[in-house]
């Protein structure tokens, strides 16, 4: 039913009595022309190309494939029999509209509600193993790959195990919408462990091939960390460098010092290196200098050659023995072999 309206009108009649010389009015107009176009634009984000991953539990145990009901919603069913087995697969999320979108709420639920059994692990992350977080753009024309993985957890007690069979229902929502000012592309790191240039913010990531370069793409430092002690760290929105750290992996732990940052994280740092030192368990000798902080290890040969420096000005270098990683106090990073 349409609303009724009440409009309140006011007559005023004015009578103006002029004696005299009349005078005449002094005006002035300012106008403003002009044309506005307005492209078209589309709002396009949905679901696409879903592929099971190798070593999820195949046969029987797949009761429905992946499969996308809507442009926006994906169902699965599987059966994980035993501890161990687990059920994976990927999903693009892809913006083909004129508009980028971003991450504005993500809710992940079983049977309802946010408490996950103890004997499963449910996982909803980029491809690469990064969090989905909110304000995270999916630019125009672009697309992200999602990961999906339900796993019989193995790292349990006894106690945990359910006692009879369970049925889980699983759901993950992602809601986007247009971006605006507080969107950002996410993060992704690129692990330098040798090279011959230095690498500076804003510069765009070596290609894969480059000679210069030996580096991963990753957002977990143990990728190389088990085969690297240290190592340059550089953040990426899309190819671009923003930031540049260096890496010191020790017994499963990555710690990070800031590059580049004009002394801002200059007593961070200084923390940072005596977590290191501790975690060595080398005896080292330490010093505070009016600009700088050296932690050096008292015995100097080959297994234990370690310098760590932190500098009021931004650089921060980790070196051991003949091999030294540095980021400088513009932010460029270097590692070098000085053998």
């Amino acid at each position: 039913m349409r609303k009724k309206k009440k409009s309140l009108v006011f007559i005023i009649t004015l009578l103006i009595m002029c004696f005299g010389i009349g005078y005449a009015y002094l005006t002035t107009t300012l106008s403003i022309n002009g044309v506005t176009d307005v492209d078209a634009n589309n709002w396009d984000v949905y679901f696409d190309n879903a592929n099971v991953t190798t070593g999820s539990v195949t046969g029987d145990q797949v009761i429905e494939a992946p499969t996308i009901t809507s442009d926006t919603e994906v169902e699965f069913h599987v059966r994980l029999k035993e501890p161990g087995e687990f059920y994976e697969f990927t999903i693009d999320a892809k913006n083909d509209g004129t508009i980028d979108a971003m991450i504005d709420s993500i809710t992940k639920k079983v049977n309802g509600g946010t408490t996950i059994p103890a004997y499963l692990r449910y996982d909803v992350t980029y491809q690469d193993g990064q969090s989905i977080e909110n304000k995270h753009m999916l630019a125009a024309e672009s697309l992200e790959t999602l990961k999906i993985r339900v796993e019989y957890r193995t790292d349990i007690n006894p106690s945990d195990l359910p006692t009879s069979a369970q049925s889980l229902t699983l759901s993950f929502d992602v809601e986007y919408v247009q971006a605006d000012e507080n969107a950002g592309p996410r993060i992704l790191y690129s692990f330098i462990l040798a090279s011959t240039n230095p690498i500076h913010v804003g510069d765009t990531i070596p290609a894969s091939g480059d000679d210069s370069y030996n580096y991963l793409v990753s957002s977990d430092p143990s990728v190389v960390g088990a085969r690297y002690e240290f190592f340059s760290k550089h953040y990426m929105s899309g190819t671009i460098i923003q930031k540049n750290s260096l890496i010191f992996y020790y017994n499963n732990v990555a710690y990070e010092l800031l590059g580049g940052d004009s002394g801002a994280s200059y007593e961070r740092n200084k923390q940072v290196v005596n977590n290191m030192v501790t975690a060595l368990g080398i005896d080292f000798n330490c010093n505070d200098y009016s600009n700088s902080y050296s932690c050096r290890s008292t015995v100097y040969n080959g297994l234990n050659n370690w310098y760590f420096d932190v500098y009021d000005d931004g650089r921060v270098s980790i070196s051991k023995g003949s091999f030294y990683v540095e980021i400088s106090a513009d932010g460029s990073s270097q590692t070098d072999d000085m053998s």
